[in-house]
């Protein structure tokens, strides 16, 4: 999605509720996959994103646990997301080149998944590297709560990064 969440909304999601809703409608259009699950961001802050899952019949496995699945799912979105707000979507391609997700408590109720970044952190593995090198990659850490402040997961998600321009693709 190249240029698709520009500086500007991503700054009115983290000042308002408005922001936030409009940036979730945007989401939920652009990114179908998670439509169906009512996946969404519940908070932009400098250096972290929480997204949120419900605990409803899609998300199911067949215990009524929120699934592997979409608890890994969510986790990525939130990690993803995270990066999107430290790296320029119209200079960056982003693309997740792996998930290691470990499972320690089932999901019976609404879970959330915190992914942090700061500023430095993105200079110093992402953009630095991208000065010298074709691509960087860089591993982002999702911890999944449920309500009750349960850890549900932690999900390793790890992330390759290119400019725009090196990106070759076949048709």
């Amino acid at each position: 999605m190249r240029g698709a969440l520009p500086a500007k909304l991503l700054f009115k999601a983290r000042q308002s509720r408005w922001g936030l809703f409009v940036l979730n409608l945007l989401l939920a259009r652009t990114i179908p996959f998670n439509a169906p699950h009512r996946f969404r961001i519940r908070e932009i802050g400098e250096g972290r994103v929480v997204a949120f899952a419900p605990y409803r019949k899609r998300n199911f496995n067949h215990i009524r646990g929120i699934h592997a699945c979409a608890i890994a799912t969510v986790a990525e979105f939130a990690a993803g997301l995270m990066l999107l707000t430290k790296l320029d979507p119209a200079r960056y391609r982003i693309i997740m080149a792996r998930l290691d997700a470990v499972y320690f408590y089932q999901a019976k109720e609404d879970i959330t998944a915190r992914a942090d970044l700061s500023a430095e952190r993105a200079e110093k593995e992402v953009i630095a590297v991208l000065e010298n090198s074709e691509a960087a990659t860089i591993e982002m850490t999702t911890i999944v709560e449920d309500l009750s402040h349960n850890r549900v997961a932690e999900v390793k998600t790890t992330w390759q990064v290119k400019r725009w321009d090196r990106v070759r693709t076949r048709v």
